[in-house]
């Protein structure tokens, strides 16, 4: 058997991680980073250097890994195929990744998880065992045609940033089928960025898999003995805030086939100019396909994304903001690796009210740039 020895070797405070890839797509320094999680259950996190959610990166790299996968997805799965993207991490990777598949597909459709719960009517809710927030909700979407290819999907593709045991996506499933009543699938292919889970996926579903990354691989994490134990805030929050919801659900959370690319359309760049496109938690579609136009006008725009994901400064995280959320939970979101930057405009694209932004993060994201606007769809 050939073995490949580890390539990757990092000491964190609470511990060494190795990391032995077995197949790369690309090289593992391209595609992320450590940083250390406040978490007492997993002392350290893969930060993405392609996602754009904790580190800003240019729209034209994340475009160029949506196609890489979507590559990689069989195109004779039987229809209609069910993409599901989960939040939040993956909401906006899973839309990317579902747009370039969806060429292949006539009855595609495209839904996220969700930890806002909005009008509609719920198909089933699922755990993420190891994440800060472990209940997702799923919605049946309104759109008849869209409704009509969840309940009778064939395939369901399930989009996620990395699989460590593949159990979120074998709890995803199984509620797919026994809360949601979705019993005519027959294929699930995963999707990840980074698979860590070996055959755990396959040897756990009873449907056959197809598993999509740019890396497979192993780690192990030796811990390190009376390591201190971190202190997290408690974001494992899924209900409705106090700040009502007035974007358009155009992008996920009711059903998603075309996307609507009508946020922000007045806006306009010059060439060579800096720009940061922020989108905010789950409301990072559209955002990345406002970030898409100004860069195609001659900008030079980097897309990343406020999150409510705890982590602690150092390593792959240079720099942190801290504030109240705009959804009125009263949980602290984050934005990650700007404060330390130097931009011409920043555009915060949220979708609640103007005044539901936290006064600490216009004031941080001031310093970073001389302007700054929020985009919402009022």
């Amino acid at each position: 058997m050939h073995h490949q020895s580890a390539l990757y070797r990092k000491e964190l405070s609470g511990g060494i991680l190795t990391v032995t890839p077995t197949h790369s797509v690309l090289s593992l320094d391209s595609l992320f980073d450590i940083a250390e999680r406040r978490n007492p259950k997993r002392g350290f996190l893969f930060v993405s250097k392609v996602l754009g959610k904790h580190i800003p990166v240019s729209p034209l790299i994340m475009r160029s890994v949506y196609q890489r996968l979507a590559q990689q997805i069989p195109a004779d799965l039987p229809q209609p195929v069910l993409f599901i993207g989960m939040a939040e991490t993956a909401v906006g990777l899973g839309a990317g990744v579902y747009h370039e598949a969806a060429k292949l597909f006539k009855e595609g459709v495209y839904l996220t998880s969700t930890r806002h719960p909005v009008d509609g009517e719920l198909m089933c809710e699922f755990k993420e065992d190891h994440s800060h927030a472990t209940d997702h909700l799923l919605y049946h979407p309104t759109d008849p045609t869209l409704q009509a290819y969840v309940r009778n999907a064939r395939t369901v593709v399930l989009i996620d940033d990395e699989a460590t045991t593949g159990k979120t996506f074998i709890n995803l499933l199984e509620a797919l089928r026994a809360e949601g009543g979705l019993s005519a699938v027959e294929r699930v292919v995963t999707v990840t960025l980074t698979n860590w889970s070996g055959n755990a996926i396959s040897e756990q579903c009873p449907l056959p898999v197809t598993s999509v990354s740019l890396i497979q691989g192993d780690w192990h994490w030796e811990k390190k003995v009376n390591a201190p134990v971190p202190v997290m805030p408690d974001v494992n929050i899924t209900a409705k805030g106090s700040v009502t919801i007035t974007g358009k659900q155009s992008w996920g959370r009711l059903g998603m086939a075309i996307p609507a690319n009508d946020l922000g359309t007045r806006i306009s760049a010059s060439a060579g100019e800096k720009i940061l496109v922020l989108g905010s938690g789950e409301f990072v579609w559209e955002p990345f396909l406002l970030a898409e136009r100004l860069e195609a006008q001659g900008a030079e725009v980097r897309f990343s994304s406020t999150t409510r994901s705890p982590i602690s400064t150092g390593f792959a995280i240079e720099s942190v903001i801290a504030f109240a959320d705009n959804y009125g939970l009263g949980i602290p979101n984050f934005v990650y690796n700007v404060a330390h930057q130097q931009f011409d405009r920043i555009l915060l694209c949220i979708e609640t009210p103007i005044e539901s932004v936290s006064p600490a993060l216009l004031d941080a994201l001031n310093i970073v740039a001389p302007t700054v606007e929020v985009i919402t769809y009022e």
